[in-house]
């Protein structure tokens, strides 16, 4: 790193990416930092600046040899799993600043020695303490995954057997009869069952009166007459529960039916063109329901105002996944069972070419991943 980069840095102040120590002499400090930044999306210590004025202290050259001493015990005996931070040293006038890189860590989630997640907020750090921010760490890691995990309250009984079946016929052209197997074995097969109870997967797919067991996982809709949310100018407001056949079908239909349309070279009593093209708001949607992070107790929210429409999904993009990347067509599965099997009921294709496809469809679309809220927003604007 060159003087002028630095310079610019300190300037510019502690963020979720830069801390500043002027020295540690306590091991299990250094630690909790090291630790916030593997579990978050990495980031740089700069030890020899003054936390509070930004100002250069500087470390001499004992101060630098014990404390890549200390960093190299650390990373390797106070933080689990170990991490492999990169030092740089910056000569400067008034002595040296220790630079301590660490990498979004592939392993998450990591903890000191005494057991404590350590995560970022803004600036500075915090103790991870809910079960879901663990459960979303270790998801990101390719641990385990909320589209498996078992709904305690629904079993077999729970299923639309009739609706199953329609789906088992047409995607295997066979019969359930025909195979011989009790349901519960034919669902574990398939991966849909979990200790004797559906799995997430299942529930959302093929369960029957899945809202009442799962109030969380559905689709809030609203209409404006405005550019904000305002009840003066409520227009239109539902909840979507059900399957996710019936959800997906449903929040595409209020979309449309709140659109203006255009006759084009349609005839006179024809419904119209909507303004934004039908293709790409199911590309947004299935979008919206197969990639939300199903560890978030929240429903996806849907706003059509008068300028835009806003669909808002909880989590926030997977992994180091950015708006750039998925525009590019890059994709990590956050639901990959739930995903294999949305393949074959709604239109959904994987292999991150739905934004592609959206883009192409209708290029007046913004992708705003929202980290610190923790969720992610999708604005197709009405021009």
């Amino acid at each position: 790193m060159e003087l002028l980069e630095l310079a610019q840095i300190l300037a510019a102040g502690e963020d979720s990416k830069h801390q500043f120590k002027s020295d540690f002499y306590n091991s299990d400090q250094l630690a909790a930092e090291m630790v916030a930044f593997a579990n978050g999306g990495g980031g740089r210590i700069f030890i020899g600046v003054d936390d509070k004025t930004g100002l250069i202290s500087g470390l001499d050259d004992a101060g630098v040899r014990r404390l890549n001493t200390m960093i190299s015990n650390v990373a390797s005996q106070n933080v689990r799993p170990a991490i492999n931070p990169i030092t740089e040293n910056i000569v400067t006038g008034n002595g040296v600043v220790l630079i301590v890189t660490v990498s979004a860590g592939s392993n998450r989630p990591y903890q000191d020695k005494d057991g404590v997640f350590w995560v970022k907020s803004g600036a500075d750090k915090r103790k991870a303490t809910s079960r879901e921010e663990l459960q979303r760490m270790f998801q990101e890691s390719d641990f385990i995954h909320a589209d498996e995990a078992r709904v305690s309250s629904m079993t077999a009984a729970d299923l639309d057997l009739d609706y199953f079946q329609s789906f088992f016929r047409r995607r295997y052209g066979k019969t359930l009869e025909s195979q011989n197997l009790p349901l519960p074995q034919l669902l574990r097969n398939l991966n849909l069952l979990n200790g004797g109870c559906l799995n997430l997967t299942c529930a959302i797919v093929f369960g029957k009166n899945t809202g009442s067991f799962l109030p969380a996982f559905i689709v809030k809709a609203g209409a404006f007459n405005d550019t904000k949310i305002s009840t003066n100018t409520y227009a239109d407001e539902r909840e979507f529960s059900g399957k996710l056949e019936e959800i997906f079908a449903r929040t595409v239909d209020f979309i449309i039916a709140n659109l203006r349309h255009v006759q084009g070279d349609q005839g006179f009593n024809s419904a119209g063109i909507p303004e934004i093209p039908r293709g790409a708001i199911e590309e947004i949607i299935s979008n919206a329901l197969v990639h939300r992070d199903y560890f978030i107790s929240a429903p996806v929210r849907v706003f059509v105002f008068r300028d835009r429409v806003e669909i808002i999904s909880p989590g926030r993009l997977p992994n180091n996944l950015q708006v750039e990347n998925i525009k590019l067509g890059n994709s990590c599965t956050r639901n990959p069972a739930l995903a294999s099997f949305a393949y074959h009921i709604i239109p959904y294709r994987g292999y991150g070419s739905g934004i592609l496809r959206a883009i192409e469809a209708y290029p007046n679309i913004e992708f705003i991943d929202d980290r610190e809220g923790n969720n992610f927003k999708v604005i197709m604007r009405r021009v």
